[in-house]
């Protein structure tokens, strides 16, 4: 009987454990999917097509690809986490070459997924200053999930452009 009440009481415990970071691991999960897209569609990109933009004074797809990695850090830092010390933010935009760009998104997305879970959902109402607005913590990471989707849609459009079919829909 009181193996069956402890393994209750843990079972319990542990529904209680994941269920806190149910929204964490959901957002997670939906990031995790559109970086994943955005990353194939970056690969299907010619080197030289890295260059093409729609029009001066719009970004690059080379530019696009690399200011979702920018953002990827510069939000995870407004929610208190350092990007890690071998990062440049300061020139993040300067790295060349399609190879380069896509370890640099790569990096970055695997550091925000890492840190989307390391928000505890107890500070989810916690006012933080993005610098463009202030809005709570939780916002915050809905915010790193949409920003991905938004410029997945843009290098869809990019690609399209381009004759290259985004690889999920073929």
């Amino acid at each position: 009987m009181k193996k069956i009440t402890f393994a209750l009481l843990l079972l319990i415990g542990l529904s209680g454990i994941a269920q806190e970071k149910l929204t964490q691991n959901t957002i997670q999960g939906v990031l995790q999917g559109n970086q994943a897209q955005v990353v194939s569609l970056a690969e299907a990109f010619s080197e030289e097509q890295y260059d093409w933009r729609p029009m001066e004074g719009v970004s690059s797809v080379g530019e696009a690809l690399l200011h979702i990695a920018g953002a990827n850090y510069f939000l995870a830092t407004k929610l208190g986490f350092a990007p890690p010390e071998d990062v440049d933010m300061m020139n993040l935009n300067k790295i060349t070459g399609k190879q380069n760009i896509i370890d640099a998104l790569k990096k970055s997305n695997e550091f925000v997924l890492d840190k989307v879970t390391m928000v505890e959902s107890d500070s989810f109402n916690d006012e933080v200053d993005f610098g463009f607005t202030k809005m709570n913590k939780l916002s915050g990471l809905l915010i790193i999930m949409e920003h991905n989707g938004e410029h997945k849609g843009q290098l869809i459009a990019y690609a399209r452009s381009n004759d290259v079919v985004p690889p999920w829909s073929k």
